[in-house]
């Protein structure tokens, strides 16, 4: 139950699609992944694993994540029309049944590649059910790391060692959304910090962190 909100979300949130976990959770994944890209991607792989490699198709999960990838919600009915959107927009999908086990431990595991002539980053996600999602895995430049999971989260890229913003952010978050704690791992010359939170920004609230931190990125 930790990782669940309220009763809603066991239930599961109002969608298209016959599963919370196969369908809802799955444009949640495919919207973080959007929001972690922070652009356009040319071309997406998605390599299902366990349950999502048996059961992609039968479910939507296919609909569902092109759907998150082009930041459409659980009940929008243009799901449907999701990957033939993604083609009109000139985005190569593509997905991937794969043999073995999860890389990140759980049955309903989707690892998406999203590439650009500039970069390429990859996003693992998996469903928890009730159309709750975790975010375990980001690999970017040849890094890879093994997120704590659960959202909501910040991330928060920065360049350079012991940049000041980072300490104005984790007092902020502290403050107004319960901060655990802060992960961070290095990328080249930057830094890239996790910071797992409790409570929800406001969409005001987030708006103004964006003006003063360029570059980051909410997960909810």
């Amino acid at each position: 139950m930790a990782n669940y909100r309220s009763v809603f979300d066991i239930i599961g949130p109002v969608m298209v699609g016959p599963s919370s976990s196969h369908t809802a959770g799955a444009v949640a994944i495919g919207n973080a992944a959007r929001l972690i890209f922070q652009k356009t991607p040319k071309k997406v792989v998605v390599h299902y694993y366990e349950s999502f490699a048996k059961t992609h198709r039968g479910h939507g999960t296919d609909f569902a994540i092109a759907g998150g990838l082009l930041g459409m919600t659980p009940d929008d009915e243009r799901i449907l029309n999701a990957p033939k959107l993604l083609a009109e927009a000139g985005i190569k999908l593509r997905f991937v049944e794969e043999d073995g086990p999860s890389p990140i431990n759980h049955p309903n595991t989707a690892i998406i590649s999203m590439s650009d002539d500039e970069k390429q980053i990859t996003v693992g996600g998996c469903s928890i059910g009730g159309g709750i999602i975790e975010i375990r895995l980001i690999e970017f430049q040849g890094n890879k790391m093994n997120l704590t999971g659960p959202l909501p989260m910040i991330l928060y890229l920065v360049h350079g060692k012991n940049n000041p913003l980072v300490n104005e952010l984790n007092e902020i978050l502290e403050q107004e959304a319960s901060l655990q704690k802060v992960p961070k791992w290095p990328i080249g010359d930057s830094e890239l910090f996790e910071f797992d939170i409790a409570k929800y920004l406001s969409p005001k609230r987030f708006s103004e962190l964006q003006e003063k931190f360029k570059g980051i990125i909410y997960l909810k």
